[in-house]
C-alpha cells in the first residue's frame, strides 16, 4: 500500500500539476462583462442628442461607477493638441466646439478591461526556472465622450475586443543559470 501511495505521488509531482501554477486576473470593476457590452452601450450614444442625464441611465455616471476619469478642459487640451502640428482645424467639430467653450465643457473617460494570465506547463519546470508558459486573454475597452451644457458633443472608442498572448521562456540551464546571471552580470559592462 505504501508502495502505491509513493508512486502516486511520485507520478503527481513529476506529472506537472499545473493546478500549483500561479494564475492572475486583471479587472476593471464595471457594469460590463465584455468589450461588445461597453460598445453597444457607447453605440446608444448620439452626440447632439445624449444628455448627462441619459449618460447615467447608461451606467456612465462617474460618481456612482468606478473607473471613469472626469476630464476638465485641460485635459481635453492635452489629448488633442498633442503637438504645435496639430491646429484646432484638423480637430473633429465636437472636440472644436468643446475646446472654445472652455470650462463650460468637461469630458468622462471610460476605461474597462478583464485580463487573464494563465500559466500552463509542468509544475516543476515553471518552479525550477527551466520553462515559463503564460497564456493570457482578454478584453479592453477605452471610451471618451465630450459634454457641453450637459448635451454629449462628441464621442470616440477604441481599444483591444480580443487579447491573445503567449509567451514562453526557456532557460536551458534553470536555477544555476539564474545565478550564474547574477554574479557574471555584475561584472559585465
Amino acid at each position: 500500500m505504501t508502495w502505491r501511495l509513493s508512486g502516486a505521488l511520485l507520478l503527481c509531482l513529476l506529472g506537472g500539476c499545473t493546478s500549483l501554477l500561479p494564475r492572475s486576473h486583471d479587472t476593471t470593476v464595471s457594469p460590463w462583462h465584455s468589450y461588445e457590452q461597453v460598445q453597444q452601450t457607447f453605440d446608444m450614444i448620439e452626440p447632439g442628442w445624449t444628455t448627462a442625464y441619459d449618460l447615467k441611465a447608461l451606467s456612465l455616471d462617474p460618481e456612482i461607477h468606478p473607473n471613469i476619469a472626469i476630464l476638465n478642459y485641460s485635459d481635453v487640451l492635452r489629448r488633442f493638441l498633442v503637438s504645435p502640428s496639430v491646429t484646432l482645424a484638423d480637430l473633429d467639430d465636437g472636440v472644436r466646439e468643446c475646446i472654445s467653450a472652455k470650462i463650460d465643457c468637461h469630458g468622462f473617460e471610460v476605461s474597462q478591461k478583464s485580463v487573464h494570465k494563465h500559466r500552463n506547463g509542468s509544475f516543476w519546470l515553471d518552479f525550477l526556472g527551466f520553462r515559463k508558459e503564460t497564456h493570457i486573454a482578454g478584453w479592453r475597452f477605452n471610451g471618451l465622450i465630450l459634454l457641453k451644457d450637459g448635451v454629449v458633443i462628441y464621442k470616440l472608442t477604441g481599444g483591444q475586443p480580443v487579447i491573445l498572448e503567449q509567451e514562453n521562456s526557456r532557460t536551458p540551464l534553470g536555477p544555476v543559470q539564474a545565478v550564474g546571471d547574477k554574479i557574471f552580470g555584475t561584472f559585465l559592462p
